[in-house]
C-alpha cells in the first residue's frame, strides 16, 4: 500500500518500531484509535444479548474454546493498543503546544470542537472509567455481593443479568457509566474524523461526509452503551 507521507521508526530489540516523526505517532494514534472502536463495537453488540435474557448464555460462552482465546487475545491487544495511544496522544499533545506561538494556539482554538479541545481529558476519564468498569464486572470487587460468580442462575452459570440489573438500580453507579459512555462519544466524535485525517482520506468534499459518519457512529456507540443502565434504572429492563 503507498502512502501519500513519509515517517521514520526506531527499531528496538526483538523488531518492535516505534515511530520517530510526527505522522509516525499519529499514524499509530489512528490504528491503535480504530482497534479500540472496533472492539467497543462488539462489546456493545455482546452486551446487547441482555435485552433477550441470553447474557449468561453469551457471558458462560466466552469461558470455552476457541472463544476463550479470543476473548483474551483481544483483552490483550486492547490494553497495548490503550498503552500505545495513550502515550503518543500525550506526545503530539506536548509537541503541539511547543510548536505553537501563544497567540497562535488562542487563533487555533477559538476554531476547535469543543471535543477536539478536551481529546486529553476525556481519554483520562475513558481510561479511569474502563479501570472502573474491570474491577466492577470483570474482576467483581466493586460490589460482591452481587457478583455473577457467586450467584449462579438456574443453568448453574454466573448470573451476569442479575449483577448488571442490580447494579445499575444504583443511581451512584448509573452516573458513573452515563459520565464514563459521554467522554466516550466526545472523544470518538473528534477521533474518528482524526484517524481519516490521518490516512489523508479528507478533502473539501469528503470532509463533511466524514465528519456527518464520525458523529453518527458515536451517537449510536454512545446509545448502546447508555441504554442498558438507563433501562435499568426506570425498571424498563429487569432481572
Amino acid at each position: 500500500m503507498h502512502f501519500p507521507f513519509k515517517y521514520n521508526y526506531i527499531v528496538a530489540e526483538g523488531a518492535v518500531m516505534f515511530p520517530t516523526s510526527t505522522v509516525g505517532r499519529k499514524i499509530m494514534m489512528a490504528l491503535t484509535g480504530q482497534f479500540m472502536i472496533i472492539y467497543v463495537l462488539a462489546h456493545v453488540l455482546g452486551n446487547s444479548t441482555i435485552y433477550s435474557g441470553a447474557i449468561n448464555s453469551y457471558a458462560e460462552g466466552l469461558r470455552h474454546w476457541p472463544f476463550v482465546l479470543v476473548l483474551w487475545s483481544s483483552r490483550f491487544l486492547l490494553f497495548l493498543s490503550l498503552a500505545l495511544h495513550s502515550f503518543y496522544g500525550v506526545v503530539i499533545k506536548l509537541e503541539n503546544r511547543r510548536a505553537k506561538p501563544g497567540s497562535y494556539s488562542v487563533t487555533n482554538y477559538q476554531s476547535a470542537t469543543f471535543a477536539g479541545r478536551t481529546m486529553i481529558w476525556t481519554g483520562i476519564v475513558i481510561g479511569s472509567y474502563l479501570i472502573y468498569h474491570l474491577l466492577h464486572f470483570t474482576y467483581q470487587v466493586i460490589d460482591p455481593s452481587v457478583a455473577a460468580t457467586a450467584h449462579p442462575d438456574v443453568l448453574g452459570r454466573p448470573d451476569v443479568l442479575m449483577m448488571v440489573v442490580r447494579s445499575f438500580q444504583n443511581p451512584g453507579i448509573v452516573i458513573i457509566y452515563l459520565v464514563g459512555v459521554t467522554s466516550l462519544l466526545l472523544h470518538l466524535m473528534h477521533g474518528i474524523q482524526s484517524s481519516f485525517q490521518t490516512w489523508g482520506m479528507n478533502n473539501d468534499r469528503t470532509l463533511p461526509l466524514i465528519v456527518k459518519a464520525g458523529l453518527a457512529a458515536a451517537t449510536v456507540l454512545f446509545i448502546g452503551y447508555a441504554a442498558i443502565p438507563i433501562t435499568i434504572i426506570f425498571g424498563i429492563l429487569k432481572g
